[in-house]
């Protein structure tokens, strides 16, 4: 652990929002993999770690040799002036790695509310904030989500948006991004090539005039960019194992870590929840997951905190 994260940690609320290391999180060597990927989730622990989507492209991308996914969220106020006051940038929670280090820089969007979030948490990461000031093929900022299907109020922002489901367009991303990685290319050559990729939108290789009304006139596409982004839907989870196995194990992985307090199937506590509600609003005992997984038990991290 950081020195400086230590001594910040006893003087903020929840510290273990902070410091990682729940059952199934993911841990390896950054310096041994090709591809380092920090997963944002623009909004506070507690709130990301509740989103099953995180989950799934977490294990996907951690089940690849070449590639380390870590985990980002937004400090609460009381651990952002901790962290300014101290000169330590965001960094994720598997490794401490700040966040100006990772090659893609990945944003979930959920609501348009956290938009500047996501901006907040670049500056506080010690990246650029606008993606024109970022010339070299590091510091990716990509996003995805129900919110990347609107993206023009951040396009100044991001490099470029995956349209859809993500499980399978994160992968073609990933290959592509490692391919010119490792080949030395730059970041306009790389922008090019993925703007080829179904489901991927890059703002820069498009054109967009206004009206006088403010609302969107035209939008131009350049250097050969398609005229038009089709979103990339998964059609059948059933015919790929991988999708289908990350999906039940992140499902079980969430309902496994609920804590007695929250799910109330035993105990004094779980007796009082259930006797406050009617009794056909009692939830049936959680079921966690059995050793016949077909998953591996380190996968997906879970939180345990209520």
């Amino acid at each position: 652990m950081d020195a400086a994260l230590e001594r910040i940690l006893p003087l903020v609320q929840k510290p273990g929002r902070y410091i990682g290391g729940e059952l199934n999180s993911v841990t390896k060597d950054p310096a041994s993999v090709d591809l380092h990927f920090a997963f944002c989730f623009p909004d506070t622990y507690e709130i990301g770690m509740s989103h099953l989507g995180i989950k799934i492209l977490y294990y996907l991308i951690n089940q690849r040799e070449d590639a380390f996914c870590e985990r980002v969220f937004t400090p609460w106020v009381d651990m952002e002036e901790q962290m300014r006051e101290h000169g330590l940038p965001l960094y994720g929670l598997e490794s401490g790695t700040p966040l100006y280090d990772f090659d893609i820089i990945g944003f979930t969007l959920q609501y348009e509310m956290s938009f500047t979030t996501c901006l907040h948490m670049l500056e506080l990461g010690g990246v650029p904030v606008l993606a024109r000031e970022r010339q070299e093929l590091k510091n990716l900022v990509v996003g995805g989500g129900p919110c990347a299907c609107n993206p023009e109020p951040i396009a100044d922002f991001f490099d470029l948006f995956m349209l859809g489901d993500g499980e399978e367009v994160m992968m073609d991303l990933l290959d592509l991004y490692k391919e010119y990685k490792l080949r030395g290319a730059g970041k306009e050559e790389f922008l090019d090539a993925a703007a080829q990729v179904p489901g991927i939108y890059v703002p820069s290789r498009y054109e967009v005039t206004y009206k006088d009304d403010g609302t969107i006139d035209a939008v131009t596409p350049l250097r050969g960019a398609p005229a038009t982004v089709v979103k990339r839907v998964v059609r059948d989870l059933n015919t790929t194992a991988r999708w289908r196995n990350c999906t039940a194990a992140a499902s079980a992985a969430a309902a496994s870590a609920r804590p007695a307090s929250c799910t109330g199937p035993s105990g004094r506590r779980a007796r009082k929840w259930r006797n406050s509600r009617p009794a056909a609003s009692v939830s049936p005992p959680v079921t966690t997951r059995s050793h016949s997984s077909p998953c591996p038990p380190r996968t997906t991290p879970t939180s345990s905190r209520c």
